[in-house]
């Protein structure tokens, strides 16, 4: 094939000679930023193909992204009755973990509960036995992630900051657990000053599948704050 032929086959192919280049080793690097929507070429065992970069830091994310993953966050919230999340993924997922930021309460010294669901958030398990708290055998309608502690909404107060994990949740041969990791509460009375107050929560007493969870307060609204959510994986 002559280098006219050459030329003209590569033009009928659309690729210009800028997008060749490209590919040549000794091209400088540029500094394009890179963004949803982007492609990446591969070499798919000896095909080249074309990919999106979502699949890549999918697949990246995997390999070494470690066993903790980011999944959503609540926004800014601005007087919500509660904050649910239903982000749940069995595929993916054996515990959860949820990072609170200053969450408020609109009430001053008020607890902070927690109820799961089974049916993807459709209602929440509120029965008067569904759940015991640690280190007792009562029967409560929710879990207190806090108990003693309390949340102030006070001025100058910033509310709580702590992570709360739910373990085991898809598991149908055990009970999903809910505990507080560690956090600082402030309340302006003198029975709940700011303090941390580590490994506190309780069990859901039935072993059903946990797909949602319900964060909200004994009284009033969540003022304000932000709610993380993180999945934790096997391996």
């Amino acid at each position: 094939m002559s280098r006219q032929e050459k030329l003209a086959a590569l033009a009928s192919t659309g690729v210009t000679k800028a997008e060749l280049d490209n590919i040549d080793g000794g091209t400088a690097r540029g500094t394009t930023a890179i963004a949803d929507g982007d492609g990446v070429l591969i070499n798919d065992a000896g095909t080249m193909r074309m990919t999106s970069v979502e699949t890549m830091a999918t697949y990246i994310g995997t390999k070494v992204g470690g066993l903790k993953e980011f999944i959503v966050s609540s926004g800014s919230i601005s007087n919500a009755a509660t904050q649910v999340f239903t982000q749940f993924d069995s595929s993916k997922y054996v515990h959860y973990e949820f990072e609170f930021r200053n969450v408020i309460p609109v009430s001053d010294n008020t607890q902070l509960y927690v109820r799961t669901s089974s049916n993807g958030g459709s209602s929440y398990d509120s029965g008067s036995d569904n759940y015991h708290n640690f280190a007792g055998t009562t029967d409560a309608t929710s879990v207190d992630a806090l108990a003693p502690a309390r949340v102030g909404s006070a001025s100058g107060e910033l509310g709580v900051s702590l992570l709360i994990q739910c373990r085991l949740p898809h598991s149908t041969s055990s009970n999903t657990h809910v505990f507080t990791m560690g956090g600082v509460s402030q309340a302006s009375d003198a029975s709940y000053q700011s303090g941390s107050y580590p490994n506190w929560g309780g069990s859901r007493m039935a072993t059903a599948n946990v797909n949602a969870i319900q964060f909200f307060f004994a009284s009033g609204n969540i003022e304000s704050g932000e709610i993380r959510m993180y999945g934790i994986k096997e391996s």
